[in-house]
Parts: C-alpha cells; structure tokens; sequence
C-alpha cells in the first residue's frame, strides 16, 4: 500500500513537472524586429468591440504627455477605453478632493463618442504599482501573507466604500460610462511587491456601494488567466482560502501568454504554456457561465523582468513582438468559434508603449495595432 502511494505520488509529480518544464523558456531577451507583422492573417473579430486601456502614469513614465497621449489614441477607430480612478492622485491629502484630471481623461473620451469601463478602485487599480491608497488612509503599512478584511481593517474598507461611491455619484449621469470596474484583479495576489489580498467580503462590500450609487450600469471584475503551470500552481496556493465567488455581471480576463519571470547574464527566463490542454479547458469553462465575458487586459506590450518595458533601437522583446500583437488578438478572437457566447470586447493592453516606440523611430507595434482595426 505504501508503495502503491509512493507510486501515485511520484507520478503525480511527474505529471505536473514535465508540463512545466515545456513551458520553460530561457533565451535572450532582445531580438532584431523582421516584418512578419504585416504578412499574418488577422481574425475577424465580428461582434467584438475592440478599446484599449490608458494608464496616464505609464505614459508619464516614458515620457509622453498622458493627455496627448490620449488625444493621439482616440484618433483610432477604437469603440472603449477603460480608464481607472487613482484614489492617491484624487485625494492626496486628507479633505481634499481633486478630479480634474480624470474629468479632462472623461470629457475627452466622451467628446471622442467613446465608451468608458472606469476602475473605481478603490486599494487596487490597473497601472504600476496597482496599490493607490493615499498614505493618510494606512498610516501602517497593510500586513504581508494576511487576507485584507472588513475586521481587521473596518477603517480602510469604510474609507474605500466612500471613495468608489463618490466617484460613482460623480460619473453615473454621463452616458459615456459603460460599466464600473471594481477593484483590479480583485482575487488575485499583487505581483510580487505584496503578498497580502483583499478579501471577498471587503470586495463584496465595495461592490454594494458601487451598485447603491448607481444600480443601472453593470459591474465588471477582471482577473489573470494563468497561462502556465507554474503561474497556476502560485496562483492557486497564494489565493488559498480566499475565494472568488463575487457577484458580477462582466467577467473580465488578463491574457498574458508569454511573460519573464527571472533575467541574469544577458538571458531571461520566460513562461509559455497559453495553448495547454488545461488552459484552454479553464477558458472554456468562463464562456460557459452566465455572463458578459471581455478580455480587459490582451497583451500587446512585453512583460519583462524589469517594471519598465525595455525598447531597443532596431530590437523587440521576445515576450512581445509586434507580431504578438496580432496573434495574442487572434487567438482570444478565436475563442469565439463555437462558443455560446462571443467577447463582447478585447482591450488591448500596451498603448502608451506603442507611442514610445514610434518615438523612438519604430511604428511597427503601432502598424500591426492598426491592421487589426482594418479587419472587421
């Protein structure tokens, strides 16, 4: 008998470590641009609206003007922009109040005929560091490996209600707002910088107040859909005894097939398991369920193993070509052949670096962006 488990368990392990190690990859990251983004075929995306996300601290970081930046994007025909509520850049003092650049990012998306998915936040919006609690409301700092609850933290959570209820009241007169996303990647652990997660019923609380503010307009959670055995494994015992079953009516999916984990000596160490049996069977189960199912996060920049995306003259990342941009999109689109339900949209995610890179001389990320939108 002891051998029999002995048995069963080594092939236990075998069977998670073989996967694994096929989804392995070290290479140098760096790589000479070719053209083959303009010769692959792009998938017709039918009923699928296509936006992007706008994260006015990237575009910063990479020194463009984040209205600008904008203004430059709209001038594609995209039909959604998820924009975020930085709850440390509205209140950044206690008593004050200041949403004149959301106000400015809204009017222009608006003006434009836009629709608009706005994060309300509150702890989490999308953006590094995705952590946006202005100082005065956690004078110590939230504990590391603890789930973030309405006990142990009644304070922050009743700050954090008002907050997305505020901006709620502000927002929910102008016809240009689609849905409110509550929290980013709520379920999920917050990269690798904090190892504390929020709890679903302080989510669930946020929630309540969101649809208290406005109960006309869906609520939108997103979450990142593990593309390797390894993220899973993290995912699953990082999230332990957390949860996720929150009530919402659009389910969102961060999309992320090829991402570094580790760089040391000019090489890189990358994680590709996005057409895994497994994988496709987890998606699979989301266009099952009774739900408006979007992409809110389709990678179309790279994710290396540094916080700010590198841009080599005349060189692309391994983790996003200008290529990927195409066959990231191509492979979610196609997700829709003999599904119950379509996408109701795919957000690409990467913009501001598009931007940077034709600055830098190089439009090909921008280029391939643009034959998608010529395919119907």
């Amino acid at each position: 008998m002891v051998r029999a488990r002995t048995a069963a368990a080594v092939a236990a392990a075998v069977g998670l470590v073989a996967p694994a190690a096929a989804q392995i990859r070290v290479v140098r990251p760096a790589r000479p641009l070719t053209d083959r983004w303009q010769r692959i075929p792009v998938a017709s995306r039918g009923s699928t609206r296509l936006g992007i996300s706008f994260r006015p601290l990237q575009a910063a970081a990479f020194g463009l003007n984040a209205g600008e930046t904008l203004k430059r994007l709209l001038g594609y025909p995209i039909e959604l922009v998820r924009l975020a509520a930085y709850w440390d850049r509205i209140e950044p003092q206690p008593g004050v109040a200041d949403f004149a650049e959301l106000d400015h990012y809204i009017d222009a998306v608006e003006a434009a005929g836009r629709q608009i998915i706005l994060c309300v936040g509150a702890v989490k919006a999308f953006g590094y560091p995705e952590y946006f609690v202005p100082a005065h409301h956690t004078p110590v700092p939230l504990p590391e490996g603890t789930l973030i609850d309405a006990a142990s933290h009644r304070p922050l959570l009743d700050a954090a209600c008002r907050f997305v209820a505020r901006v709620v009241q502000r927002y929910r007169d102008r016809p240009s707002i689609y849905a409110w996303q509550v929290e980013h990647d709520a379920a999920d652990p917050l990269g690798v910088e904090h190892s504390w997660r929020l709890s679903t019923g302080f989510v669930a609380r946020e929630i309540e107040a969101v649809r208290a503010a406005d109960p006309s307009r869906p609520i939108l959670m997103n979450g990142f859909l593990p593309t390797s055995v390894p993220v899973a494994i993290s995912q699953r015992w990082r999230t332990r005894g957390q949860g996720d079953s929150l009530e919402a009516d659009i389910v969102g999916i961060d999309f992320y097939p090829r991402h570094a984990v580790a760089a040391k000596a000019g090489r890189s160490v990358y994680l590709d398991g996005s057409r895994a049996p497994w994988q496709q069977r987890r998606r699979r189960s989301l266009f099952a369920a009774s739900h408006e199912l979007m992409v809110c996060e389709g990678q179309a920049e790279p994710w290396e193993a540094v916080t700010r995306p590198p841009s080599e003259p005349g060189r692309g990342m391994y983790s996003c070509l200008p290529e990927h941009v195409i066959e990231v999109y191509n492979q979610c689109i196609r997700w829709n052949d003999g599904a119950p339900v379509a996408l109701s949209a795919y957000l690409f995610w990467g913009a501001e670096y598009w931007l940077l890179r034709e600055r830098e001389g190089d439009p090909s990320y921008l280029n391939a962006f643009g034959r998608i939108l010529n395919e119907p």
